[in-house]
This record gives C-alpha cells, structure tokens and sequence, in this order.
C-alpha cells in the first residue's frame, strides 16, 4: 500500500468536525469527514491486498484513486478553512461565523 501524505491529522479532522457541528456550519465538518472517510477507505484496501481475497489490482486501483481523492480534498478543506478564516493553530472557527451562527438561532426562537 502507499503512503498516504497527511496535512491534517485524524484528531484535527475530529476538531474540524466538532468545531463546524458546533457552530452550525456543516461545510468544513463535511470535507474533514469525507476526508476520513477516504482514510478508512484506502486502510480497508490495504487490507485487502494483504490478505489477498480477490485480484490484487482492484485494490491497487480503489486504494490509487482514493489517496488522489484525498489529496484533492485536502487541499479543498486547506482552502476552505483560509477562506472562512478559521484559527489555523487551534482549528477554530472565526468569530464572524459564530456571530452569524447566534443569529441563525435568534431567528429561530
């Protein structure tokens, strides 16, 4: 199996999770997940090429298109999070959006 490059770790992706699910602005939780997702993806295939159960090739080819799927998203969820302005150190989210959060409630009530 390949080595997978990671910009994000799996408890930053958690945070980003957390963090957007908490905050009311599923966009970024949405690609940290299926950034997860692709993780878990490319670690099943692995799996299966060691065990051999079916035509190694097959593997080999899901497990090639989810790590260039996974660069891909991650470099999706790097921009995103620069354009909302998220706190790239504590992966929070800016204040604005948590402003625009509170008002989403208020009308709600």
């Amino acid at each position: 199996m390949m080595d997978l490059n990671r910009k994000y770790s799996d408890a930053e992706l958690e945070k980003i999770v957390d963090e957007a699910a908490i905050y009311m602005c599923a966009c970024p939780g949405q690609v940290a997940n299926e950034i997860r997702q692709l993780r878990q993806l490319i670690r099943y295939q692995g799996e299966c090429i060691v065990e051999a159960r079916t035509p190694k090739a097959v593997h080999e080819t899901i497990a090639a298109s989810a790590h260039q799927a996974h660069a891909i998203m991650e470099a999706c969820l790097d921009r995103v999070l620069e354009l909302e302005g998220w706190d790239r150190t504590t992966l929070q989210m800016p204040p604005g959006l948590r402003k625009l959060r509170d008002e989403v409630i208020q009308r709600s009530t």
